[in-house]
């Protein structure tokens, strides 16, 4: 690899990660070799013919191992480098911050562990490269979240021409931020292709997918809330340390460190925040990605609902009641946040008021008062979290200098067809449906006349990809731009069919019409016929346009969770026995497809608050690198969901969605935790960090019993 320049490659934070392994292995399945064959079983036998002589080597397991000064040096490739630090990154006011808790009457504290945990999407990663020796076009086909970012990529690390690159990444089985990063893989592939003259594919098996791609998670988090007395919140302190594994690959904008952790103040009015961060190499697989979150947001929503739960216990207050006593109140949107964030819209009491009622607040409480009495520990726990996604605007966003923008092409047959070419790249969100459906509300065009391709980097304009519930924000408003673009010239040949002025034309569902005489008109298709038949002079001829969407400004879906548990004091066990999620992510395109998408970010909330942890032992093996060791819920555990809504349009975005694809899997997490510590509460406990297991639980209770 070394002699064609492709030893080391570039990660999406500026780091640089080998290829194949060169001078030591820094992490446990780590790439080392490449073996090219006829068929995998030729491969994996001949891959049992390599013999490696290993020399052992301190394996660093934690990233506070990593920042004590003995600790080795996992990055001995890199110049000038003498220990595991990788980056302090703050942001807030600490002088405000410290002045704020200086005055507090009661300071509460939270030290808490978000573990690592896996995206583990249905379909591993992998690819299929093609490079014609004779024209020097390479094919790739590839499971990617980000085609047109990964051509870039490859272009800049082959070589190659970025014209002679396509990509294309079809219909793909989940990703969740898993396959948003460049992998070893894909670049080998390649490299194979252009020496071999022959397609190469590398599709990785499920261990290799759990113990070497883009990991989540895995921050050590303190944290601390100053208040008064009477529950009024004045200022939040944060410190988190990172463990980034054997190179920084986290997929996140540029200016950002840890994401967008700093949305850790979350729905509340805080005066005054200061956060700090601090990011270790270890001898863990790399990655970060935002598994089903914006940029790390899940962790901050899961610290400072965490914390908030806390405080109510230490004040003596209700927890509903500190949360709406200290939330952002309509009337203050747009909000500017402590750490910068300007909030477009929200309704805070609106949602919280709307998951006390659909779970009987008031009553599981007299139900809990009940049934401690009778040795019985049930918990209600809330999360009220705010998400911020969309990103975003050129000026703050980017990966790798790219910004995040995305395109949408748009063109309307003679017949009233239409095709519909997006840049975002579908996983199963329905983006074919939800697409279409945009287009249909602005032209009148049926959405089943409207075929919608992705995917294809040859054949659809450019972009920044899925992930971060950036489709709708930004692929969504593109889309709606351009419908509106081409709309605007449908006036034009409405008017000239009509013979009216373009002032006189009005459009209404699926025709132009003059005003004052509605039976005056013509359709959309009428008017894309006369688009190829019947122009103007002086008009170009066709129905079709481009737009490139550069979102003004993130959106802020928010929502609140009431999940309610009954824990076994004798083995720990916990069932839940309701979920009621109220999610408000601005103007609903296509229900169905939203209540999927919550449905399935209830399931892995559950899931990582209940049961999945990639872990490592002393010699930097990981545990957790099969589903019999990483537990997925299944059918059978995964509980029932009750859902309901509010609707605050995003102002600035064009159809005022603001994105679902990730809330649920943002605010669900604390939601469970804080059921389970409510059911425990009385006895003292304030923290299980995740998974929270019946073994857990039950030797917190015994500990508190002694």
């Amino acid at each position: 690899m070394a002699q064609h320049n492709l030893a080391w490659m570039p990660t999406l934070s500026y780091d640089t990660q080998a290829v194949l392994v060169t001078d030591k292995v820094r992490f446990q399945g780590q790439e080392v070799a490449a073996v090219i064959a006829e068929d995998p079983y030729i491969a994996k036998d001949a891959l049992e013919l390599i013999e490696v002589d290993y020399e052992p080597l301190e394996a660093i397991v934690t990233p506070q191992r990593a920042l004590e000064e003995n600790a080795p040096v996992i990055r001995t490739d890199k110049d000038g480098v003498t220990d595991n630090h990788i980056y302090h990154w703050e942001s807030g006011d600490k002088d405000a911050t410290d002045k704020a808790f200086a005055q507090a009457e009661v300071v509460v504290a939270l030290d808490t562990f978000y573990p690592r945990c896996h995206p583990a999407p249905l379909e591993t990663c992998g690819c299929v490269a093609d490079i014609n020796p004779a024209t020097g076009q390479a094919t790739i086909y590839m499971t990617s979240q980000a085609p047109h970012a990964i051509r870039t990529v490859f272009a800049l690390v082959a070589g190659l021409p970025e014209e002679k690159i396509r990509i294309v990444s079809p219909d793909i089985g989940g990703g969740f931020g898993n396959k948003v990063p460049v992998y070893p893989g894909y670049v080998v592939a390649t490299a194979a292709s252009l020496l071999l003259g022959r397609p190469v594919k590398w599709i990785e098996d499920r261990t290799e997918n759990l113990i070497s791609t883009g990991f989540a998670r895995d921050f050590h988090m303190h944290g601390e809330l100053a208040l008064r007395k009477d529950g009024t919140m004045l200022a939040l302190r944060t410190s988190l340390l990172a463990d980034e594994g054997a190179f920084h690959a986290d997929a996140q904008p540029t200016k950002f460190k840890v994401g967008l952790f700093h949305i850790v103040s979350g729905s509340y009015d805080f005066p005054a925040v200061h956060v700090s961060a601090d990011g270790a190499y270890t001898n863990k697989a790399p990655g970060g990605v935002a598994y089903r979150c914006s940029f790390r947001v899940t962790e901050a929503s899961y610290l400072i609902e965490r914390l908030v739960q806390n405080a109510a216990y230490e004040l003596g207050m209700d927890p509903a009641e500190l949360r709406k006593k200290n939330f952002i109140e309509k009337a203050q949107f747009p909000y500017e946040s402590a750490t910068g964030f300007v909030y477009d819209s929200g309704d805070y009491h609106g949602a919280m008021d709307l998951a006390l009622e659909k779970i009987g607040y008031e009553e599981l409480r007299k139900e809990q008062a009940e049934a401690r009495a009778q040795g019985k520990l049930y918990g209600v726990g809330l999360a009220s979290f705010t998400e911020v996604v969309g990103a975003g605007p050129h000026k703050d966003y980017d990966i790798l200098g790219l910004k995040m923008n995305d395109g949408a092409e748009l063109r309307i047959h003679p017949t009233g067809k239409a095709i519909l070419k997006i840049s975002c790249q579908t996983q199963g969100q329905g983006h074919e449906t939800t697409f279409a459906q945009i287009v249909a509300e602005e032209l009148g065009i049926q959405p089943e006349d409207i075929k919608v391709m992705h995917g294809d980097t040859d054949n659809t304009p450019y972009g920044l990809g899925t992930y971060a519930s950036r489709s709708t924000p930004t692929s969504g408003a593109a889309t709606a731009m351009v419908a509106r673009r081409v709309r605007e010239k449908a006036r034009k040949l409405a008017a000239h069919l009509l013979e009216v002025s373009e002032e006189d034309i009005e459009f209404a569902k699926d025709r132009f019409f003059v005003k004052g005489a509605p039976d005056r008109a013509k359709t959309i298709q009428e008017v894309a016929f006369a688009a190829y038949t019947n122009f103007p002079d002086g008009m170009e001829p066709g129905l079709e346009g481009v737009y490139y969407y550069d979102p003004p400004n993130l959106t802020f879906p928010f929502g609140t969770y009431a999940v309610a548990v009954e824990v076994d004091p004798d083995t720990g066990e916990w069932k839940v026995r309701r979920v009621v999620a109220v999610d408000d992510c601005g103007v609903r395109i296509n229900p169905m497809i939203v209540e999927g998408q919550i449905h399935g970010g209830l399931a892995e909330g559950f899931g990582i608050a209940a049961m999945q942890l990639i872990t490592f032992d002393e010699s930097g093996n990981c545990i957790g690198s099969n589903f019999m060791d990483y537990l997925l819920p299944t059918a059978w555990e995964t509980p029932r969901f009750e859902l309901g809504e509010t609707v605050t349009p995003s102002p600035h975005h064009p159809i005022g969605a603001k994105g679902v694809g990730e809330s649920a899997t943002v605010g669900s997490p604390a939601a469970y935790v804080n059921a389970v510590i409510d059911a425990l509460a009385h006895l003292g406990i304030r923290n299980i960090d995740m998974p929270v297991t019946s073994a857990k639980v039950w030797e917190a209770i015994q500990e508190a019993g002694r």
